[in-house]
C-alpha cells in the first residue's frame, strides 16, 4: 500500500485495513512497510504529547506529508537552546499530568487516522458529490466513502474533537465540523480534481486555495456587480440577435454566459501576473458573444457581416467565411494593465484551431524572449463532446512539457453543454467527464456549475494563478446547457425531450444570480432593469450604424508582419536568392568541423571531410549541405530557422546531421547555431496532426521566420490532411491571413512499398486555386536552396509543399556547384535539359517532375536519342507555363509532348497538367495538339511492395515516355 519515501495513497483504503495495519505496528514495527510505520509513529506521538515523545518526533515533513498534515502548522516539540535543553515558555507551577493511557493513545491515534483518510477521501473523490448540473438531470448522489460511517464513526463520535494537527487550517476539530468544512471545500459549485497531480507543491497551492473554514468564494459588492452585468450583456445580446436575425446560425452562448465575466477574470488576473498577450482559440459555440463582449469587436461589425457584408475590405479578395469563424485582435486593459488579446479564425473542424494557437503563442514568446513562459498565455475552448472525442487534444496536451513546444501551460474552458450535436454524454465518451483526458498531463481539473458566475469566474481566476505560478496546463469543465438545439433553427426536442422539457422551465444565468444578489441586498429590481435597458439601447444603436458600416482596411499585414504584403502577379517571382560567396565561406568552418574535444561518430566524420572537399573543390555539393547553406545563409541575413519533424535532426535518410552527438558523453551540438542560437530543429513527438498545425500556428506569428515541418514519409501526412485542408490551402481567402510554411514531403518510388512512397502529390495539387500557395518537385541541391531562400526574401508569404527526395539525397548526379549558389543565380522553376539536342533537332519533348528525370536521362543517353529533350518541372504550382510554352516555341519540329511520372495515373500529376499543357500547347502554335501519357497504370494503392515489379513497371515507363520500345505501352495509348 505504501513504499518508502513516497506518500500514501489513502482513496482506496478502507478504515478496517488500515486500523488493521495499525494494531500490526503497535505488535511489531517490523512487520508493516517503513512508510505505514512512519506514518503512524507520527499520529502517535502528535495525540500523545511531548511527554510520549518517540526517537523519530518531531515527524520529517515526509511524514506530515504522508499523514495529510501541513508541515507549516504542525506543532513540533520545541527546539533545544544552545547548549541544553529546551527552553520551556514562562509558565505558573503546577501538578505534571499523568502520561495518557495506551489505551487512550490508541483511540486518539485511530481518530486521528480515520479523520485523515476521510479527509484525503474528499481531497480525491468530492468533486463526485459536487452540484455541477444547472438543470439537476445527473444524478449526483454523495458517494458511501464521503460518510463519517464509512471511516469508522460512529453518530455518537460526530461532536468529539479530533487532533488534525493544522490540516484544514484546524489544530482540532470535530467530525460534525470536518465534514461541513470539506462539504463546502470540494461538494459546492465547484468540484476540484487534484489529487492525480504527484507534484506536493501544485497539490498544496490547489489545497491552500480549496481548504478551510473560511474558503467561501467571496467577491465585494462591486464585483458581483459587474459580473451580473457581463452576464446581461452576453444575455441581451444573444436576445437581440435572434429577434432580428430569426433563423439565423449564431451558434449562441444562450445558457453559457457564466463564460463572460470568467473569461475577463482570466485578462484581469493573468495582467496582473504578468501576461502581456492571451492567444485564444475556440469552437463556434458562443464565438460571437465572446467576439464582441471579450474582445471587443464592434457590435455593428456583427450586424453588417449578418446583413450580407463582408468581412473582407472590397479591395481585397478572398471568399470570406461565415461570421462565427472569423477571428479578431484587441488590446484590453484592467486597472492600468494592457494585455493585448487575438482570437484565431478557425474552421468548423472544431479542435483544429488548438494546436494553430499553440505555436503562435510559443512563436510570440519567442519573440519576446519569454523564456518563463509568463508572457504570453493560451486560452482554448472546447465544447464537451470534442474535447473528449477529438485525438488533437491528446496531441495537444503531449507538447505541454516538450522543448521548443511548450508553451507554459494552457487554460483549458470546457463549455460542457452535456450534449454533442444531438449525442448525450453517455454515448460520447467512456470517461465519468469529459475531461478526463487532461489527466494524461497531470493538469487540475475545475469543474463548476455554469449557473453561479462566481463560482465560475472563482475557478477562472484560480486557473490563471495556477497556470502563472507553476506553467503547467490545467482545466475548467463549466457544466451549463444549450437553450436552443446545434444552431438555432434546430429542433432538439427530436432526441433529448426530457433535457430540452426541463431547460424550458429553467430560468436564464441572470436571473438566477440576480436573484441571488437582490437577496444579499447588492442590486433590485430597479438596478437590473437599467442594466437591461443600457445595453438594449447600445445595441440599437450599433445595429443602425451597422446598415452603413465599412470595413476599412485588411489588417493582415500589421505589426509582425509590416513590410510584407499580398502577392501581385503570378509567374516569375524568384526573388534574389542568391548569396556572396564569402557568406558561403563563413559557414564552411561550422559546417565542417567539430568543437574542440567533440567525439564525433566515425561515419559522420567522413561526411564532414565529404563536406570540406565539396568546399575546396567547388563541386559535388549534396543535398544536406545544400540546405544546409540555405539555412545558415538565411540566419546571416538576419531571419529565423525552424525545423521539426520526427527524427529531423539526422533525418530519416541519415543524411541531414543538423545536430551531432558526443559520441563518450552524449552531449548534442548544433553547428549552425554558432551562426545564430535562435536556430531550432527539433525532433517532435510521433505526431503529424498536432505538429503541422502547431507548425502553422507558429509560422503565422513569425513571418520572418523559415518555418519548415517534415514528414517522416510523405504518405504520413495524410493524418493531418485536416490542417492542410482548412488551414494551409484556405487561409488567405478564408480569413486574410497570409503564411509561408514550408512543408517537406519524402517522395519517390523505389520499390518501398504504398506507405514509403507518394506523399499524395495529387492532392496537394487539387487544392491549387487562386496563387494559394506553391508546390514544388525539386531535383537539384542548389534549386532546393534557392526555393527555400525565396520564402524569406520576397515580400510576401505563400504555404510551399516540397516532394522532397529519398534517394535523390546521395545521387551521383543530383549534386550542385558552388556557382549555382552565388552570382546570379536563382530558383528554376524550370530545369532544362543539361545534354539537350539542337531546337531544330528536337521531335519529342518529355517533361517531368521528380527524380523520374534521372531515370529518363540515363535511358535516352544510354539509346543515343538526338532528338528527345528532357524538361524537368521543378516548380507544379503556379504552373510555369510562360517557360512551357517559351521553350516549345522554339522546338519548331516536335511531334510529341509527354508528361512522363513515377505515381500511378490516377494519382501524381497528370491530372493536374493535362489541362494546363493543353492551354501550352496551343498558345505555342506548333505540330503537337494533345500531350501523352506515360507512367504506371491507374492504381488503388500508391505503389507496388515488390521490388521486382517497381523495377519492371518503372523500366517501361520510362521506355514509354522516350518512345523506345517497339510496342507502346497501353496507358500511352489510352492517353
Amino acid at each position: 500500500m505504501g513504499y518508502e519515501g513516497q506518500e500514501l495513497d489513502f482513496a482506496g483504503a478502507s478504515p478496517a485495513f488500515v486500523e488493521d495495519l495499525y494494531r500490526r505496528w503497535q505488535r511489531d514495527e517490523a512487520s508493516v512497510d517503513p512508510t505505514w510505520g512512519n506514518y503512524f509513529r507520527s499520529v502517535e506521538q502528535a495525540v500523545s504529547g511531548p511527554s510520549w515523545q518517540k526517537p523519530n518526533w518531531p515527524p520529517t515533513e515526509t511524514d506530515q506529508l504522508t499523514a495529510g498534515l501541513d508541515p507549516t502548522q504542525m506543532q513540533p516539540a520545541p527546539k533545544p537552546a544552545k547548549g541544553g535543553a529546551a527552553k520551556a515558555a514562562p509558565q505558573a507551577e503546577e501538578a505534571p499530568k499523568a502520561a495518557p493511557s495506551g489505551a487512550t493513545v490508541e483511540a486518539a491515534a485511530l481518530d486521528s487516522i480515520r479523520a485523515m483518510m476521510l479527509i484525503r477521501t474528499y481531497r480525491v473523490r468530492g468533486h463526485l458529490a459536487a452540484d455541477l448540473d444547472p438543470l439537476g438531470l445527473t444524478s449526483r448522489d454523495l458517494p458511501a466513502d464521503l460518510t463519517p460511517e464509512y471511516h469508522g464513526f460512529l453518530d455518537s463520535d460526530l461532536d468529539r474533537p479530533i487532533y488534525l494537527g493544522g490540516t484544514l487550517g484546524l489544530d482540532r476539530a470535530t467530525v460534525r465540523e470536518i465534514v461541513d468544512i470539506l462539504r463546502r471545500n470540494y461538494c459546492g459549485h465547484v468540484g476540484l480534481e487534484y489529487m492525480h497531480i504527484g507534484d506536493v507543491e501544485e497539490r498544496r497551492f490547489l489545497q491552500e486555495r480549496m481548504e478551510g473554514r473560511d474558503k467561501e468564494i467571496t467577491f465585494s459588492p462591486e464585483g458581483k456587480q459587474a459580473i451580473l452585468s457581463k452576464v446581461i450583456q452576453g444575455e441581451q445580446y444573444e436576445k437581440f440577435l435572434g429577434k432580428k436575425y430569426v433563423g439565423t446560425k449564431r451558434f449562441g452562448l444562450d445558457g453559457g454566459e457564466s463564460a463572460l465575466p470568467a473569461l475577463e477574470a482570466v485578462i484581469k488576473y493573468g495582467g496582473a501576473a504578468g501576461v502581456e498577450a492571451i492567444e485564444i482559440g475556440m469552437p463556434h459555440r458562443g464565438r460571437l458573444n465572446v467576439l464582441v463582449n471579450v474582445m471587443g469587436k464592434p457590435y455593428r461589425a456583427v450586424f453588417s457581416e449578418f446583413a450580407g457584408g463582408s468581412a473582407n475590405p472590397e479591395d481585397v479578395g478572398g471568399s470570406g467565411d461565415v461570421k462565427y469563424h472569423l477571428g479578431t485582435s484587441t488590446d484590453r486593459e484592467f486597472d492600468g494593465i494592457k494585455v493585448h488579446m487575438s482570437l484565431a479564425a478557425n474552421p468548423s473542424h472544431l479542435e483544429a484551431v488548438d494546436p494553430v494557437v499553440l505555436g503562435k503563442a510559443r512563436a510570440k514568446q519567442t519573440k519576446l524572449k519569454d523564456n518563463a513562459r509568463s508572457k504570453v498565455l493560451p486560452i482554448l475552448m472546447h465544447g464537451d463532446a470534442a474535447f473528449a472525442g477529438q485525438g488533437v487534444i491528446m496531441e495537444c496536451f503531449g507538447f505541454s512539457g516538450l522543448r521548443g513546444y511548450s508553451t507554459g501551460g494552457t487554460i483549458h474552458f470546457v463549455v460542457n453543454n452535456q450534449i454533442g450535436f444531438t449525442t448525450s454524454p453517455q454515448f460520447a465518451r467512456s470517461s465519468p467527464y469529459p475531461t478526463d483526458i487532461a489527466k494524461m498531463v497531470q493538469a487540475p481539473i475545475l469543474h463548476v456549475n455554469g449557473d453561479d458566475p462566481e463560482a465560475v469566474t472563482f475557478a477562472c481566476k484560480l486557473a490563471t494563478d495556477f497556470r502563472q505560478t507553476f506553467k503547467r496546463d490545467v482545466v475548467i469543465d463549466m457544466w451549463c446547457y444549450r437553450r436552443f438545439g446545434h444552431n438555432e433553427g434546430d429542433e432538439p426536442g427530436f432526441t433529448q425531450p426530457l433535457m430540452y422539457d426541463e431547460i424550458r422551465k429553467h430560468p436564464p444565468v441572470s436571473a438566477i444570480y440576480g436573484e441571488r444578489l437582490k437577496a444579499e441586498g447588492v442590486i433590485d429590481d430597479a438596478w437590473v432593469a437599467a442594466e437591461e435597458a443600457k445595453v438594449v439601447a447600445t445595441l440599437d444603436e450599433e445595429f443602425e450604424a451597422g446598415k452603413s458600416y465599412k470595413v476599412n482596411k485588411a489588417d493582415w499585414f500589421e505589426g509582425d508582419w509590416a513590410g510584407l504584403q499580398q502577392a501581385k502577379e503570378l509567374g516569375r517571382r524568384a526573388g534574389t536568392t542568391a548569396v556572396a560567396k564569402d557568406q558561403i565561406d563563413k559557414l564552411v568552418p561550422i559546417l565542417t568541423e567539430a568543437p574542440a574535444g567533440f567525439n564525433l561518430h566515425k561515419t559522420l566524420a567522413r561526411v564532414l571531410d565529404a563536406k570540406k572537399q565539396m568546399f575546396a573543390s567547388g563541386e559535388g555539393f549534396d543535398w544536406a549541405t545544400g540546405e544546409a547553406l540555405a539555412f545558415g545563409t538565411l540566419l546571416l541575413d538576419g531571419y529565423g530557422v525552424r525545423l521539426s519533424g520526427q527524427d529531423v535532426v539526422r533525418g530519416t535518410f541519415s543524411h541531414r546531421h543538423a545536430g551531432w552527438n558526443d559520441q563518450k558523453d552524449g552531449h548534442r551540438y548544433f553547428p549552425l547555431s554558432e551562426v545564430d542560437r535562435s536556430f531550432q530543429v527539433l525532433d517532435s513527438p510521433l505526431s503529424e496532426y498536432g505538429v503541422l498545425g502547431f507548425e502553422y500556428g507558429y509560422a503565422s506569428a513569425a513571418p520572418k521566420t523559415l518555418v519548415m515541418w517534415e514528414a517522416q514519409f510523405g504518405d504520413f501526412a495524410n493524418t493531418a490532411q485536416v490542417i492542410m485542408d482548412q488551414f494551409i490551402s484556405g487561409s488567405e481567402s478564408k480569413w486574410l491571413r497570409s503564411n509561408g510554411l514550408v512543408m517537406l514531403l519524402p517522395h519517390g518510388y523505389e520499390g518501398q512499398g504504398p506507405e514509403h512512397s507518394s506523399a499524395r502529390l495529387e492532392r496537394y495539387l487539387q487544392l491549387c486555386a487562386e496563387d494559394n500557395m506553391q508546390v514544388a518537385n525539386c531535383t537539384t541541391p542548389a534549386n532546393y536552396f534557392h526555393m527555400l531562400r525565396r520564402q524569406m526574401v520576397r515580400d510576401f508569404r505563400k504555404p510551399l509543399i516540397v516532394m522532397s527526395p529519398k534517394s535523390l539525397l546521395r545521387h551521383k548526379a543530383a549534386v550542385s556547384k558552388i556557382e549555382d549558389f552565388i552570382g546570379d543565380s536563382r530558383f528554376h522553376r524550370v530545369l532544362f535539359d543539361p545534354k539537350a539536342p539542337a531546337d531544330k533537332d528536337v521531335r519529342r519533348v518529355v517533361l517531368c517532375s521528380g527524380k523520374v528525370a534521372y531515370d529518363l536521362f540515363d535511358a535516352r543517353d544510354e539509346a543515343g536519342d538526338a532528338n528527345t529533350v528532357i524538361l524537368r518541372c521543378e516548380q507544379l504550382y503556379p504552373f510555369p507555363s510562360d517557360v512551357i510554352v517559351e521553350q516549345l516555341k522554339a522546338y519548331t519540329n516536335a511531334e510529341t509532348l509527354v508528361w512522363a511520372q513515377e505515381e500511378p495515373k490516377n494519382q501524381g500529376s497528370w491530372t493536374f497538367v493535362e489541362d494546363l499543357l493543353e492551354e501550352c500547347l496551343v498558345e505555342a502554335g506548333g505540330k503537337v495538339q494533345r500531350p501523352v501519357y506515360a507512367g504506371r497504370k491507374a492504381s488503388a494503392s500508391t505503389a507496388t511492395g515488390s521490388a521486382k515489379r517497381h523495377a519492371a513497371e518503372q523500366k517501361q515507363l520510362v521506355a514509354d515516355a522516350l518512345g523506345h520500345t517497339p510496342e507502346t505501352s497501353s496507358s500511352a495509348k489510352a492517353a
